[in-house]
């Protein structure tokens, strides 16, 4: 490999990391129904999980609750992943290696 193609390597794989730390510290947000909001990090870390007291009556509206938050942080997961590959796209695809081969 000649010089060149080490420095572009280089600067591709810092722009990389760059870009996986910014992945990694953002907060993505779930929703089910308005009813609960989850909160999580682009590490895949739940945050926090809020839920709308106004929406519910009574205690048997539990298993509507439990639903609720499995429904919103699969929606915030799928943020994440939305946003995994719009920003890691470029540098896991074969035309992300800038043309070096």
């Amino acid at each position: 490999m000649n010089q060149q193609m080490m420095m572009r390597l280089r600067k591709m794989q810092k722009q990389l990391e760059e870009a996986q730390a910014k992945l990694q510290s953002t907060v993505f947000t779930g929703t089910a129904g308005g009813i609960v909001t989850v909160k999580m990090k682009g590490t895949h870390e739940v945050v926090s999980v809020e839920i709308d007291p106004e929406a519910f009556e009574s205690k048997e509206d539990i298993e509507m609750i439990q639903d609720s938050i499995v429904s919103a942080i699969n929606d915030a997961n799928r943020h994440l992943e939305e946003e995994t590959a719009k920003v890691l796209g470029p540098y896991t695809s074969m035309g992300g290696l800038g043309g070096l081969f």
